[in-house]
């Protein structure tokens, strides 16, 4: 996950064949097969931004129409380009406090109007869509992009979209598992033999837009042993949702996903990258970023807590996420040395921050992307060069 040429394997890839009989992963992957879309091709870490296109306010405290953050959105995506972010990635959800329920649409508009930056969703809500669709949809981004299009597969942590799509949600865990089968079974991009038990199943089928040099995806966890240890099944990324608590906590699943590669592909296997998404915030002082976001933060927390029967959060609990959580906010420096700090300890090959929560102002999200890509991501580049970091390999820093 670096530059987006260097993002894709060899063309060749499009005329192997996939085929599965069953919902099972893999145990044996063929890694004779050229290189996974997705393989790490070189030795720098990539920083990302992510946004759910939360429902923002003007000045005044009212709340900006869906289709005008659908527009900011897109200046945002922009923005990143432009100010040398590596990756963009848009979240889906299907309620009022967040405007985008299509991210791939939106990420066809952004891919129109910018030139190098990595365009994905953050994430897919796999269980409760077409895998077919997903890969058509996104192998047009990627054509429309120049290969730079990349799908995070994930369950999300709302479940809104099974009652809206028709989906049962006593099937939940055997919805995400058979779907993400068919979607690893489309990624060669050859004749697909597949059959499940939730859909009928495929005969020797394309499915088409092919792609220049094969799709990349992820599949994004929140932690558990069973999620790592099946993305490392079916040869893809993992991407670390570590949304509250110390980044530390999470060094045993990127331990567990490195060994499950290892054995379950070989050590000659090429390397497969891991990533982190967490949320945060960049203002010019420590102090001018916590009364930004602070605020917002708390909304957006609430009224999710009220919806699932938390206690409301605190000012105490923010400033708590600041300093030893979850949450990477402040100036430029306090969030580049908070994230060198993570990258270090996990191994990381690439790190995501969702650069705000709740209806922060457009003109605020602006600042936060446009700092980060011109201030953040050099200072963590020159941190990592200082502690000689090598990606996939973690060092012993002090936890998180």
């Amino acid at each position: 996950m670096n530059s987006p040429a260097s993002a894709h394997g060899p063309a060749g890839t499009t005329s192997s064949s996939s085929s599965s009989s069953s919902n099972t992963p893999p145990t044996s992957p063929d890694t004779s097969a050229p290189a996974p879309a997705h393989a790490v091709p070189r030795g720098e870490v990539a920083f990302g931004l992510d946004t759910f296109g939360d429902v923002t306010v003007d000045r005044a405290g009212r709340p900006v129409h869906h289709a005008q953050v659908l527009r900011d959105v897109v200046e945002q995506g922009v923005l990143a380009d432009t100010v040398g972010v590596d990756a963009f990635g848009i979240g889906e959800h299907h309620r009022p406090d967040f405007a985008v329920s299509a991210p791939d649409i939106v990420l066809a508009g952004i891919a129109t109007r910018t030139e190098r930056i990595t365009l994905g969703s953050a994430v897919t809500v796999l269980s409760s869509d077409d895998p077919i669709r997903v890969h058509q949809r996104f192998a047009t981004i990627d054509a429309l992009s120049n290969g730079r299009a990349e799908v995070v597969l994930g369950r999300g942590s709302f479940t809104e979209s099974f009652p809206l799509f028709g989906f049962d949600l006593q099937q939940y865990e055997q919805l995400f598992s058979e779907k993400l089968d068919l979607f690893s079974a489309l990624l060669p991009e050859g004749p697909v033999t597949w059959s499940g038990d939730l859909r009928p199943p495929l005969v020797n089928q394309h499915v088409y837009p092919k792609t220049e040099g094969g799709l990349a995806s992820w599949i994004a966890v929140g932690g558990s042993p069973e999620s790592v240890v099946r993305a490392a099944r079916y040869r893809q990324p993992l991407m670390l949702a570590i949304i509250g608590g110390p980044a530390g906590r999470f060094a045993p699943f990127a331990d567990l996903y490195r060994e499950a590669n290892t054995q379950l592909a070989g050590k000659d296997a090429p390397r497969l990258p891991i990533a982190v998404h967490s949320p945060g915030f960049v203002a010019e002082t420590d102090a001018k970023a916590a009364e930004l976001a602070m605020p917002h933060w708390i909304t957006n927390r609430n009224q999710i807590g009220r919806e699932r029967g938390w206690g409301d959060a605190t000012e105490a609990d923010f400033h708590r996420e600041v300093r030893s959580g979850a949450m990477y906010v402040g100036s430029p420096e306090t969030v580049a040395q908070k994230i060198a700090t993570t990258v270090r300890t996990l191994g990381l090959d690439r790190f995501d921050l969702k650069y705000a929560s709740g209806p922060t102002p457009h003109d605020d999200l602006m600042t936060s992307v446009d700092l980060y890509g011109r201030k953040v991501i050099p200072r963590v580049r020159e941190l990592l060069a200082e502690a000689e970091f090598t990606p996939g390999v973690p060092q012993v820093v002090s936890r998180l």
